[in-house]
């Protein structure tokens, strides 16, 4: 075949030249043994070559993980210790309530109110108006005297003063407010029957002193006209009432009746009240 012989031929051609390269000294070499396979120790990082064979990359030794913390169960703490009971003293049994004790008014006309007492027709009177109105006959304390009009208002409240100093000596307490009968009047004065109500007279008296009698109120059908000013005043009132019974034809009674609904201070009091009660005939 005439590949072959070509072939040859460029070998030999090329035979000269490759003599003139420089071939390296031969490499002598003890054998080398085996490598004996050894079950590489855990704590050994790194692993012998074995020479010809190409060396594996050495293995990352893992870092050691720390342990992971063992949970602690958090400590229970101690239940609290119910605290000793403070012994507590029995409460004093509350004190029975007393009943308030009402005080009976002294005997002095400035003591009682005008509401302490009951006025012989009961509820306010209207000082704008006339009321016609039934008197009832109440118990009464009288004491009589005479006196002038400059010195009347005095007279009247040392009156009813000694009533009631004489009522509080008998224990006889008076119910109603003090009032005055007009028995007779002319130019220098008047003659009176200063009146303080009671509950009843004692069973069996007609007096209470040689001075001061037992009686009844002024009964049967009157007008009441109302004076709200000081006792030096009360002309003007007396003036209206004269006015109203002409104007409607009135008859009244020689007797007139004054009932002080407030006490008799002074005679300039501007806060004064009388009922003035006039009978007809």
């Amino acid at each position: 075949m005439r590949l072959i012989p070509c072939f040859l031929s460029v070998a030999l051609a090329l035979a000269p030249a490759a003599s003139f390269a420089q071939t390296p000294p031969p490499v002598v070499s003890s054998p080398v043994p085996a490598p004996v396979a050894t079950e590489p120790s855990p704590s050994t990082a790194q692993q012998t070559p074995v020479p010809g064979a190409q060396a594996a990359p050495p293995q990352a030794t893992p870092a050691p993980q720390p342990a992971a913390p063992i949970a602690t169960p958090p400590e229970t703490p101690p239940a609290p210790q119910p605290a000793a009971p403070v012994a507590t003293p029995p409460a004093a049994p509350a004190a029975p309530t007393q009943p308030a004790q009402t005080t009976p008014p002294p005997a002095s006309l400035s003591a009682p109110t005008s509401t302490a007492r009951s006025t012989l027709v009961p509820g306010p009177g209207d000082p704008m108006d006339v009321q016609e109105v039934l008197l009832p006959a109440k118990p009464v304390a009288v004491l009589s005297g005479t006196t002038t009009w400059d010195d009347g208002f005095t007279t009247l409240k040392k009156t009813f003063q000694k009533i009631e100093d004489e009522l509080k000596k008998a224990g006889i307490a008076p119910t109603g407010r003090p009032l005055t009968i007009f028995v007779h009047t002319d130019d220098a004065g008047f003659k009176f029957d200063a009146m303080v109500p009671i509950a009843q007279a004692p069973e069996g008296k007609t007096e209470l002193t040689p001075e001061i009698k037992f009686g009844k109120t002024p009964e049967g059908k009157a007008f009441r006209f109302v004076h709200k000013d000081a006792y030096d005043e009360i002309e003007g009132t007396y003036e209206t009432i004269a006015a109203y019974l002409d104007a409607k034809d009135i008859v009244a009674q020689d007797a007139f009746i004054e009932e002080y609904v407030t006490d008799l201070t002074s005679s300039s009091d501007a806060t004064l009240e009388v009922n003035v009660y006039v009978q007809p005939k």
